[in-house]
């Protein structure tokens, strides 16, 4: 299976993207590197009109996927800042956040969609501005990476319907098991806050709801668990039918 998304790391490889005219999208620069090509290459990034942003050392090793970390990285895939046509007409998973009411849970929430390859995510409540940048601070700004839309959940639905996607929530009161459903084709997988969880009128609108398993006493994993449950449970089912 290809990702969706993929990071390149170091001025080499880097380098060898943009002149093989791969599809690199953005640069997470080091502010003080000390390879000098990585000045280099990310001049000749900014030449060709990538996206260049300069960052920390400590950043750059949190998502860096090398050791030691590297001071240049790239991200190579679909544009992040796509159209909202063009995301929903994509072939993989999209995610809708209802109603999470904490701004750290959303970010997580946006950080899991974005970790797990999926086309991008959706979210609607009623933060304001500020909010919603808190949000996206706590994503490791994961907005940089995919795209990430404020929109209310019924237009979303919709849309998804309208584009060929199947459309599942994932709430305590569904009848299957995320491995008991196919989650390979285009998919819109919708999540709840953590008091009210999916509203009825979102729940209806679904073609399926699939429930986690849970065994403890305390009623519900925490939204970000649930989240990569799913998304892990999909990634599975993409390999194994690539083997």
């Amino acid at each position: 299976m290809s990702p969706t998304r993929w990071q390149l790391c170091g001025p080499e490889a880097v380098a060898h993207a943009l002149a093989s005219g791969e599809p690199v999208q953005l640069l997470l620069v080091a502010r003080a590197p000390r390879d000098p090509r990585v000045l280099q290459v990310a001049d000749e990034a900014a030449a060709r009109g990538v996206a260049v942003h300069r960052t920390s050392d400590a950043m750059l090793w949190r998502l860096g996927k090398v050791d030691p970390p590297a001071e240049v990285l790239a991200l190579l895939g679909p544009a992040p800042d796509a159209p909202r046509e063009d995301v929903l007409a994509a072939g993989g998973a999209l995610w809708l956040l209802v109603a999470c009411k904490y701004r750290g849970n959303t970010g997580f929430a946006i950080r899991n969609a974005e970790v797990s390859g999926a086309d991008g995510i959706f979210v609607d409540n009623d933060f304001t501005h500020d909010a919603r940048r808190e949000a996206i601070r706590a994503s490791m700004r994961a907005d940089r990476y995919f795209p990430v839309f404020w929109e209310p959940a019924d237009r979303v639905i919709a849309d998804a319907r309208a584009a060929g996607r199947r459309v599942y929530a994932i709430e305590d009161v569904g009848d299957r098991a995320p491995w008991q459903v196919d989650l390979t084709p285009p998919t819109l997988l919708i999540v709840g806050g953590e008091k009210s969880g999916i509203p009825e009128a979102a729940l209806e609108a679904c073609d399926g709801v699939l429930r986690i398993p849970m065994r403890g006493f305390i009623p519900s994993y925490n939204l970000q668990a649930a989240m990569a449950m799913v998304a892990g449970e999909r990634i599975r089912q993409l390999e194994a039918g690539a083997g």
